[in-house]
């Protein structure tokens, strides 16, 4: 293992924002990843984990503690199965399943971030979450002491959330199963609207995998959320706030406040949630609150793609980002009564 110390943390997270940690180490097979884990736990460290860091939020002072950084390699595909190490680039492993004819993912193409950190969230975009494929998570339990295999079953999986999140302490992601589809070279079913417009096809059609994939790359570009380093509004954690599922009752309260503050022909973007629950647009909340792309004058603002992304837009500080994220909260809910959530993990720092 390598190890570092009083090591620069910003270069490894996309904000490019953070203090340093006290010390840095970085493993590169399972059983350095649990060593290491071990160590920190033995001695009462407080320990960071970072995988590609897309999704992490680290405040100016640092970390004083051990920052464990997940290295680890392997792409293993039997027929329709995939097995990733959690160490494994996200957007690399999903261009080689589609290389490789494979359906299920290609939607979840441009993400950035380790294939470890995709059931801790429950990434999804444009209409894939990777809950609808994973079968086994194999994880290091803490608490037992042991390497454990969870069946997707137990994984807790829910929008943007899963076990693994709601415990973050317990679980270090190892390996991560799949089942993918061989459709003869074709997509999964498109089911996002955007993603069918933009193929010239309707909800529920299949096209060429490697087409999918190209769209939707196309389209994350498009809002800033494809990494690129000389573009600042790539900058980002991608989409900062998570979109808000309101209860009936709390959504015809939200109803209200949309007309009041728009008029009675404005109708705010709807989806069902399940249990009588709606879920609407982060997105649209915060434009229709005044916050437009470009918004702010100082070094981080929104981008100028997409209202959901904070950036960094080279100078920034993390409490400068966390001070656009706070105004965004506190402007959002006092237009509408909803209160945003961040997605991006905080470490030392909280909104």
């Amino acid at each position: 293992m390598q190890e570092l110390h009083d090591a620069p943390l910003a270069p490894l997270t996309t904000f490019r924002l953070g203090g340093p940690a006290a010390r840095l180490v970085t493993a590169t097979t399972d059983e350095e990843v649990i060593a290491a884990v071990r160590e920190a736990d033995a001695t009462g460290t407080p320990l960071l984990l970072i995988g590609g860091g897309s999704n992490l939020v680290i405040g100016d002072k640092g970390f004083d503690g051990t920052a464990l950084r997940i290295a680890t390699t392997g792409f293993r595909l039997d027929g329709t199965s995939l097995e990733l190490a959690a160490g494994e680039v996200w957007t690399d492993a999903v261009a080689r399943t589609v290389e490789a004819g494979l359906a299920g993912i290609e939607c979840l193409a441009g993400i950035p971030g380790s294939a470890g950190a995709t059931p801790i969230q429950n990434v999804g975009a444009y209409g894939q979450e990777v809950s609808s494929t994973i079968t086994e998570v194999v994880v290091y339990d803490r608490h037992d002491d042991e390497v454990v295999t969870l069946p997707n079953a137990e994984c807790g999986f829910s929008y943007r959330h899963s076990r693994f999140k709601g415990d973050p302490s317990r679980y270090v992601v190892l390996r991560v199963r799949f089942e993918l589809e061989d459709a003869g070279g074709l997509s999964a079913p498109v089911k996002y609207a955007e993603t069918a417009r933009a193929l010239g096809v309707e909800p529920g059609d299949r096209v060429p995998a490697a087409t999918a994939r190209e769209t939707v790359l196309k389209l994350r570009a498009g809002k800033g959320m494809v990494l690129d380093p000389e573009d600042h509004d790539t900058w980002s954690a991608g989409s900062f706030f998570t979109n808000p599922i309101l209860t009936a009752a709390e959504y015809e309260t939200f109803l209200t406040r949309v007309r009041e503050r728009l008029g009675d022909d404005m109708a705010p973007p709807a989806y069902p949630a399940g249990d009588g629950h709606t879920k609407t647009s982060a997105a649209w909340l915060i434009d229709k609150a005044g916050f437009v792309k470009g918004y702010g004058t100082g070094p981080a603002r929104i981008s100028t793609k997409h209202t959901l992304a904070l950036t960094n837009r080279g100078t920034a500080t993390t409490e400068d980002l966390l001070a656009l994220a706070r105004e965004v909260v506190a402007g959002v809910r006092d237009a509408f009564g909803v209160t945003l959530v961040n997605e991006p993990v905080t470490v030392g720092v909280s909104l």
